[in-house]
Protein backbone atom coordinates (compact mmCIF):
# COMPACT_ATOMS: atom_id res chain seq x y z
CA UNK A 1 0.00 0.00 0.00
CA UNK A 2 1.19 3.29 -0.93
CA UNK A 3 2.07 6.16 1.26
CA UNK A 4 -0.61 8.77 2.02
CA UNK A 5 0.09 12.00 0.46
CA UNK A 6 0.81 14.63 3.32
CA UNK A 7 -1.05 17.33 1.11
CA UNK A 8 -4.22 15.09 0.89
CA UNK A 9 -3.90 14.98 -3.14
CA UNK A 10 -6.33 18.29 -3.97
CA UNK A 11 -5.33 17.12 -7.47
CA UNK A 12 -6.01 13.90 -7.85
CA UNK A 13 -2.33 12.17 -8.11
CA UNK A 14 -3.15 9.31 -5.98
CA UNK A 15 -2.30 5.73 -8.35
CA UNK A 16 -1.29 8.16 -11.27
CA UNK A 17 2.32 7.65 -10.67
CA UNK A 18 2.55 11.91 -11.25
CA UNK A 19 4.33 14.23 -9.27
CA UNK A 20 4.14 17.87 -9.11
CA UNK A 21 8.07 19.18 -9.38
CA UNK A 22 8.81 22.82 -10.09
CA UNK A 23 5.48 24.01 -11.30
CA UNK A 24 5.52 21.08 -14.07
CA UNK A 25 4.06 17.29 -13.65
CA UNK A 26 6.18 14.35 -13.67
CA UNK A 27 5.56 10.80 -14.33
CA UNK A 28 7.70 7.96 -12.51
CA UNK A 29 8.43 4.94 -15.27
CA UNK A 30 8.45 1.64 -13.44
CA UNK A 31 12.57 1.69 -14.44
CA UNK A 32 12.94 4.99 -12.21
CA UNK A 33 12.76 6.90 -14.99
CA UNK A 34 10.88 10.51 -14.97
CA UNK A 35 9.56 12.09 -17.62
CA UNK A 36 8.21 15.89 -18.08
CA UNK A 37 3.98 15.69 -18.74
CA UNK A 38 3.86 19.44 -18.61
CA UNK A 39 1.73 21.67 -16.98
CA UNK A 40 -1.52 20.72 -18.06
CA UNK A 41 -3.01 18.43 -15.60
CA UNK A 42 -5.72 16.75 -17.71
CA UNK A 43 -2.75 15.93 -20.41
CA UNK A 44 -0.85 14.75 -17.63
CA UNK A 45 -3.42 12.42 -16.30
CA UNK A 46 -4.34 11.12 -19.88
CA UNK A 47 -0.65 10.35 -20.83
CA UNK A 48 -0.11 8.45 -17.23
CA UNK A 49 -2.96 6.41 -17.60
CA UNK A 50 -1.53 5.27 -20.96
CA UNK A 51 1.58 4.70 -19.49
CA UNK A 52 0.32 2.59 -16.58
CA UNK A 53 -1.67 0.66 -19.62
CA UNK A 54 -4.87 -0.64 -17.62
CA UNK A 55 -6.39 -2.27 -20.49
CA UNK A 56 -3.10 -3.99 -20.96
CA UNK A 57 -2.41 -1.98 -24.53
CA UNK A 58 1.47 -2.43 -24.36
CA UNK A 59 2.77 -2.74 -28.07
CA UNK A 60 -0.29 -1.78 -29.62
CA UNK A 61 -0.58 1.42 -31.88
CA UNK A 62 -2.25 3.41 -29.44
CA UNK A 63 0.77 2.62 -27.07
CA UNK A 64 3.63 2.99 -29.38
CA UNK A 65 2.01 6.76 -30.03
CA UNK A 66 2.42 7.72 -26.47
CA UNK A 67 6.09 6.85 -27.24
CA UNK A 68 6.26 8.32 -30.56
CA UNK A 69 4.88 11.92 -29.05
CA UNK A 70 7.16 11.37 -26.08
CA UNK A 71 10.33 11.27 -28.84
CA UNK A 72 8.66 14.11 -31.07
CA UNK A 73 9.04 16.16 -27.67
CA UNK A 74 12.25 15.69 -27.55
CA UNK A 75 13.03 16.11 -31.06
CA UNK A 76 11.07 19.82 -30.61
CA UNK A 77 13.56 20.60 -27.30
CA UNK A 78 16.55 19.48 -29.57
CA UNK A 79 14.85 21.86 -32.69
CA UNK A 80 14.54 19.06 -35.01
CA UNK A 81 10.67 19.19 -35.23
CA UNK A 82 8.58 21.96 -35.03
CA UNK A 83 6.10 22.48 -31.99
CA UNK A 84 3.28 23.13 -34.44
CA UNK A 85 4.02 19.43 -36.06
CA UNK A 86 4.06 18.41 -32.68
CA UNK A 87 0.46 19.57 -32.07
CA UNK A 88 -0.94 18.27 -35.52
CA UNK A 89 0.23 14.65 -34.34
CA UNK A 90 -0.90 15.36 -30.57
CA UNK A 91 -4.45 16.41 -32.03
CA UNK A 92 -4.35 13.81 -35.06
CA UNK A 93 -3.45 10.97 -32.39
CA UNK A 94 -5.83 11.83 -29.87
CA UNK A 95 -7.12 8.84 -27.29
CA UNK A 96 -10.88 9.96 -28.15
CA UNK A 97 -10.37 10.39 -31.76
CA UNK A 98 -11.32 8.44 -35.08
CA UNK A 99 -7.58 7.33 -35.24
CA UNK A 100 -6.92 5.32 -31.94
CA UNK A 101 -10.89 4.08 -32.26
CA UNK A 102 -10.42 2.40 -35.69
CA UNK A 103 -6.10 1.31 -35.25
CA UNK A 104 -5.92 1.48 -31.82
CA UNK A 105 -6.16 -1.76 -30.29
CA UNK A 106 -4.47 -3.13 -33.16
CA UNK A 107 -0.28 -4.07 -33.21
CA UNK A 108 1.22 -2.44 -35.70
CA UNK A 109 2.43 -5.86 -37.60
CA UNK A 110 -1.33 -6.69 -37.44
CA UNK A 111 -2.15 -3.35 -40.07
CA UNK A 112 -2.37 -3.97 -43.57
CA UNK A 113 -2.57 -1.71 -46.72
CA UNK A 114 -5.96 -2.87 -46.96
CA UNK A 115 -6.79 -1.10 -43.52
CA UNK A 116 -5.50 1.94 -43.99
CA UNK A 117 -7.47 1.81 -47.63
CA UNK A 118 -10.69 1.16 -45.80
CA UNK A 119 -9.84 4.06 -43.01
CA UNK A 120 -9.68 6.63 -45.57
CA UNK A 121 -12.83 5.15 -47.70
CA UNK A 122 -14.72 5.20 -44.63
CA UNK A 123 -14.19 8.55 -43.41
CA UNK A 124 -14.66 9.82 -47.09
CA UNK A 125 -18.18 8.55 -46.88
CA UNK A 126 -18.90 10.53 -43.69
CA UNK A 127 -18.26 13.86 -44.87
CA UNK A 128 -14.38 14.28 -44.12
CA UNK A 129 -11.80 12.46 -46.55
CA UNK A 130 -9.34 15.78 -45.52
CA UNK A 131 -8.44 14.84 -42.13
CA UNK A 132 -8.46 11.16 -43.14
CA UNK A 133 -5.62 11.65 -45.08
CA UNK A 134 -4.19 13.49 -42.31
CA UNK A 135 -4.70 11.35 -39.68
CA UNK A 136 -3.35 8.14 -42.25
CA UNK A 137 0.09 10.34 -42.52
CA UNK A 138 0.25 10.73 -39.00
CA UNK A 139 -0.18 7.08 -38.59
CA UNK A 140 2.99 6.66 -41.15
CA UNK A 141 5.04 8.93 -39.94
CA UNK A 142 4.90 7.16 -36.44
CA UNK A 143 5.11 3.58 -38.21
CA UNK A 144 8.15 4.67 -40.43
CA UNK A 145 9.56 6.31 -36.78
CA UNK A 146 9.13 2.55 -35.52
CA UNK A 147 11.07 0.91 -38.78
CA UNK A 148 13.46 3.01 -38.55
CA UNK A 149 14.90 3.20 -35.00
CA UNK A 150 14.82 -0.45 -34.78
CA UNK A 151 11.41 -0.57 -31.87
CA UNK A 152 9.63 -2.03 -34.43
CA UNK A 153 8.60 -6.25 -34.59
CA UNK A 154 10.98 -8.67 -36.24
CA UNK A 155 9.50 -8.79 -40.05
CA UNK A 156 7.35 -5.37 -39.89
CA UNK A 157 9.68 -3.67 -42.08
CA UNK A 158 7.54 -2.33 -44.83
CA UNK A 159 4.99 1.01 -43.86
CA UNK A 160 1.57 -0.77 -45.08
CA UNK A 161 0.50 3.83 -45.46
CA UNK A 162 2.86 4.50 -48.11
CA UNK A 163 1.45 4.94 -51.67
CA UNK A 164 4.33 2.06 -52.86
CA UNK A 165 2.25 -0.08 -50.34
CA UNK A 166 -0.92 0.38 -52.85
CA UNK A 167 -2.49 3.16 -50.38
CA UNK A 168 -4.30 5.77 -52.69
CA UNK A 169 -5.18 9.46 -50.52
CA UNK A 170 -8.69 10.51 -50.92
CA UNK A 171 -8.89 13.41 -53.61
CA UNK A 172 -8.23 16.81 -52.07
CA UNK A 173 -9.86 19.74 -54.51
CA UNK A 174 -7.57 22.65 -54.51
CA UNK A 175 -8.01 25.76 -52.76
CA UNK A 176 -8.59 28.25 -55.86
CA UNK A 177 -10.68 30.81 -54.08
CA UNK A 178 -9.34 34.32 -54.91
CA UNK A 179 -10.92 37.35 -53.05
CA UNK A 180 -11.38 40.17 -55.51
CA UNK A 181 -10.21 43.45 -54.48
CA UNK A 182 -14.05 45.05 -54.21
CA UNK A 183 -14.83 41.55 -51.60
CA UNK A 184 -11.27 42.63 -50.07
CA UNK A 185 -12.82 45.72 -49.64
CA UNK A 186 -16.17 45.65 -48.82
CA UNK A 187 -15.40 43.38 -45.84
CA UNK A 188 -12.66 45.37 -44.60
CA UNK A 189 -14.94 48.54 -44.38
CA UNK A 190 -17.70 46.10 -42.40
CA UNK A 191 -14.59 44.66 -40.11
CA UNK A 192 -13.48 45.46 -36.86
CA UNK A 193 -10.06 46.70 -35.95
CA UNK A 194 -8.73 43.17 -34.95
CA UNK A 195 -10.38 42.05 -38.24
CA UNK A 196 -8.85 44.66 -40.34
CA UNK A 197 -5.24 44.61 -39.19
CA UNK A 198 -5.23 40.49 -39.37
CA UNK A 199 -6.40 41.02 -43.25
CA UNK A 200 -3.87 43.85 -43.92
CA UNK A 201 -0.93 42.15 -42.16
CA UNK A 202 -1.85 38.52 -43.60
CA UNK A 203 -2.22 39.83 -47.05
CA UNK A 204 0.70 41.97 -46.97
CA UNK A 205 3.00 39.68 -45.20
CA UNK A 206 2.16 36.66 -47.11
CA UNK A 207 2.44 34.93 -43.87
CA UNK A 208 0.38 32.42 -42.12
CA UNK A 209 -2.49 33.49 -40.06
CA UNK A 210 -3.08 30.96 -37.49
CA UNK A 211 1.04 30.26 -36.28
CA UNK A 212 2.98 32.89 -36.99
CA UNK A 213 0.91 36.46 -37.92
CA UNK A 214 -0.88 36.28 -34.62
CA UNK A 215 2.65 35.20 -32.70
CA UNK A 216 3.84 38.22 -33.52
CA UNK A 217 4.86 40.94 -31.18
CA UNK A 218 7.16 43.89 -30.50
CA UNK A 219 10.00 41.52 -29.95
CA UNK A 220 9.89 40.60 -33.17
CA UNK A 221 10.71 43.85 -34.59
CA UNK A 222 14.20 44.06 -35.40
CA UNK A 223 16.94 47.11 -36.53
CA UNK A 224 18.44 45.64 -39.37
CA UNK A 225 20.69 47.92 -42.02
CA UNK A 226 19.44 51.01 -41.29
CA UNK A 227 15.71 50.13 -41.32
CA UNK A 228 13.59 47.94 -39.33
CA UNK A 229 11.93 44.72 -39.91
CA UNK A 230 9.79 41.72 -39.02
CA UNK A 231 11.88 39.06 -37.59
CA UNK A 232 10.96 35.37 -36.85
CA UNK A 233 11.55 31.88 -37.86
CA UNK A 234 8.44 30.25 -39.89
CA UNK A 235 6.28 27.63 -37.90
CA UNK A 236 6.06 25.42 -40.68
CA UNK A 237 9.73 26.05 -42.46
CA UNK A 238 11.73 26.76 -39.88
CA UNK A 239 13.11 29.41 -41.80
CA UNK A 240 14.04 32.88 -40.54
CA UNK A 241 11.99 35.54 -42.48
CA UNK A 242 13.34 39.26 -42.32
CA UNK A 243 9.87 41.45 -43.69
CA UNK A 244 11.29 45.15 -44.37
CA UNK A 245 8.63 47.29 -42.43
CA UNK A 246 8.16 49.78 -45.10
CA UNK A 247 5.29 51.76 -46.41
CA UNK A 248 1.65 50.24 -45.54
CA UNK A 249 2.91 47.73 -42.71
CA UNK A 250 5.19 50.22 -41.29
CA UNK A 251 2.41 52.33 -40.76
CA UNK A 252 -0.40 49.53 -39.52
CA UNK A 253 2.68 48.09 -36.75
CA UNK A 254 3.10 51.23 -35.67
CA UNK A 255 -0.52 51.89 -34.78
CA UNK A 256 -1.08 48.59 -33.83
CA UNK A 257 1.68 48.72 -31.11
CA UNK A 258 1.58 52.35 -30.08
CA UNK A 259 4.18 54.49 -28.69
CA UNK A 260 4.91 52.78 -25.72
CA UNK A 261 5.42 49.11 -26.81
CA UNK A 262 4.77 46.13 -24.54
CA UNK A 263 6.76 43.43 -25.34
CA UNK A 264 5.32 40.32 -25.12
CA UNK A 265 1.84 41.48 -25.90
CA UNK A 266 0.72 40.28 -29.59
CA UNK A 267 0.44 42.82 -31.93
CA UNK A 268 -2.90 41.86 -32.78
CA UNK A 269 -4.36 41.82 -29.21
CA UNK A 270 -7.58 42.03 -27.16
CA UNK A 271 -8.66 45.45 -25.69
CA UNK A 272 -7.27 43.13 -22.28
CA UNK A 273 -3.64 42.88 -24.27
CA UNK A 274 -4.48 39.33 -24.53
CA UNK A 275 -4.07 36.95 -27.69
CA UNK A 276 -6.46 36.42 -30.35
CA UNK A 277 -7.43 32.86 -30.93
CA UNK A 278 -7.57 31.73 -34.78
CA UNK A 279 -10.52 30.17 -34.95
CA UNK A 280 -12.44 33.11 -32.78
CA UNK A 281 -10.46 35.69 -35.53
CA UNK A 282 -11.87 33.58 -38.14
CA UNK A 283 -15.64 33.36 -36.70
CA UNK A 284 -15.40 37.66 -36.30
CA UNK A 285 -14.18 37.63 -40.09
CA UNK A 286 -17.35 35.59 -41.05
CA UNK A 287 -19.53 37.69 -39.20
CA UNK A 288 -18.24 40.65 -41.71
CA UNK A 289 -18.84 38.63 -44.67
CA UNK A 290 -22.05 37.62 -43.50
CA UNK A 291 -23.44 41.37 -43.14
CA UNK A 292 -21.69 42.58 -46.30
CA UNK A 293 -23.87 39.85 -47.90
CA UNK A 294 -26.85 40.77 -46.12
CA UNK A 295 -26.58 44.31 -46.56
CA UNK A 296 -25.78 43.66 -50.81
CA UNK A 297 -29.03 41.19 -50.78
CA UNK A 298 -31.26 44.40 -49.31
CA UNK A 299 -29.65 46.82 -51.96
CA UNK A 300 -29.18 44.04 -54.71
CA UNK A 301 -25.63 44.52 -55.17
CA UNK A 302 -23.22 42.46 -56.48
CA UNK A 303 -21.65 41.04 -53.85
CA UNK A 304 -25.03 39.34 -52.33
CA UNK A 305 -23.71 35.59 -53.37
CA UNK A 306 -20.03 36.14 -52.63
CA UNK A 307 -18.50 32.51 -51.53
CA UNK A 308 -16.99 33.19 -48.19
CA UNK A 309 -13.21 33.47 -47.73
CA UNK A 310 -10.58 32.86 -44.52
CA UNK A 311 -7.78 34.60 -43.31
CA UNK A 312 -5.18 32.00 -45.23
CA UNK A 313 -7.13 32.52 -48.30
CA UNK A 314 -5.62 36.52 -48.32
CA UNK A 315 -2.14 35.23 -48.35
CA UNK A 316 -3.06 33.37 -51.73
CA UNK A 317 -4.58 36.88 -52.61
CA UNK A 318 -1.43 38.71 -51.52
CA UNK A 319 0.95 36.27 -53.48
CA UNK A 320 -1.29 36.38 -56.75
CA UNK A 321 -1.70 40.30 -56.36
CA UNK A 322 2.53 40.68 -56.37
CA UNK A 323 3.04 38.99 -59.21
CA UNK A 324 0.18 40.17 -61.53
CA UNK A 325 2.06 43.38 -60.26
CA UNK A 326 4.94 42.36 -62.17
CA UNK A 327 7.05 41.08 -58.24
CA UNK A 328 10.09 38.68 -59.03
CA UNK A 329 8.77 35.33 -58.32
CA UNK A 330 11.84 34.73 -56.59
CA UNK A 331 10.65 37.73 -54.17
CA UNK A 332 7.20 36.22 -53.74
CA UNK A 333 9.36 32.90 -52.68
CA UNK A 334 11.35 34.06 -50.43
CA UNK A 335 7.62 35.79 -48.28
CA UNK A 336 6.31 32.17 -48.61
CA UNK A 337 8.95 30.24 -47.56
CA UNK A 338 8.76 28.19 -50.63
CA UNK A 339 11.54 25.70 -50.88
CA UNK A 340 11.09 25.46 -54.77
CA UNK A 341 10.33 28.80 -57.36
CA UNK A 342 7.97 25.44 -58.83
CA UNK A 343 5.62 25.40 -55.39
CA UNK A 344 5.09 29.19 -55.67
CA UNK A 345 4.38 29.56 -59.50
CA UNK A 346 1.69 26.67 -58.63
CA UNK A 347 0.42 28.45 -55.80
CA UNK A 348 -0.48 31.49 -57.40
CA UNK A 349 -2.14 29.91 -60.85
CA UNK A 350 -4.33 28.05 -59.14
CA UNK A 351 -5.84 30.99 -57.44
CA UNK A 352 -5.52 32.89 -60.66
CA UNK A 353 -7.77 31.42 -63.93
CA UNK A 354 -6.77 33.89 -66.55
CA UNK A 355 -8.84 34.01 -69.48
CA UNK A 356 -6.92 32.03 -72.29
CA UNK A 357 -6.61 33.77 -75.76
CA UNK A 358 -7.68 31.77 -78.87
CA UNK A 359 -4.94 31.20 -81.87
CA UNK A 360 -5.99 33.92 -83.97
CA UNK A 361 -3.26 33.34 -86.70
CA UNK A 362 -5.07 33.36 -90.38
CA UNK A 363 -4.51 30.65 -92.14
CA UNK A 364 -2.64 31.28 -95.57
Amino acid sequence: MGRRRKDGDPLGLAGTRLAVRRGKFWYRHRNGRWENMGTDLAAAKKAAAMHNDPGKAYGTVQWWFGEFLTDCKLRVSAGTLSQRTLDDYAGYADYGGPLLAYFGRMFPDQIKPSHVQSYLEDNAALGRPTPANRERACLSSMLSWLIRTGRAADGFSVNPCMRASGVRRNPESRRERYVTDAEYRAVYDAAGGAVRLAMELVYRTLQRPEVDVLAWTPANIRNKEGGRVLSFVQSKTGRKIDIALVGVLDSLVNAAVGQVPVLRQPIIHTRDGNAYTYTGLSAMLRRSIERVKAAHKLAKGPLAEMPSFGLRDLKGKGATDMYLAGEPIERIQLLCGHADKSTTEIYIKQRWQQTAQPNLRAIA
